[in-house]
């Protein structure tokens, strides 16, 4: 069975860093990019950063970029995004996706999100 796992998320303080991570199990990440969105309540998804296959090809969103990083270990079938410097508009359950393009909304391979709360 093909799936995504992430962990990390965490209640802390503005200013504070997380690393989430994206674990994939039954397939292995090499072949696909993949990508970290976000919902926070009553808002809609919205696409965070993607990684290329490569890990060479990176993007993220105005809101995040200078803040958060995605990398991949291919070798530990895992992506992670590092997020420093958070605000409370991050709060949000992060969600990562897998596709052989940038994911999207219409992306077959889906986790099932873990919380971040910026808080203090």
């Amino acid at each position: 069975q093909l799936q995504l796992v992430e962990s990390g998320g965490d209640l802390v303080q503005p200013g504070g860093s997380l690393r989430l991570s994206c674990a994939a199990s039954g397939f292995t990440l090499d072949y696909y990019a993949i990508g970290w969105f976000r919902q926070a309540p009553g808002k809609e998804r919205e696409g965070v950063s993607c990684i290329s296959r490569s890990g060479h090809s990176k993007v993220y969103a105005n809101s995040v970029k200078g803040r958060f990083t995605i990398s991949r270990d291919n070798a530990k079938n895992t992506v992670y995004l590092q997020m420093n410097s958070l605000k409370p508009e991050d709060t949000a359950v992060y969600y990562c996706a897998a596709d052989y393009g940038c994911p999207t909304g219409e992306s077959t391979y889906w986790g099932q999100g873990t919380q971040v709360t910026v808080s203090s």
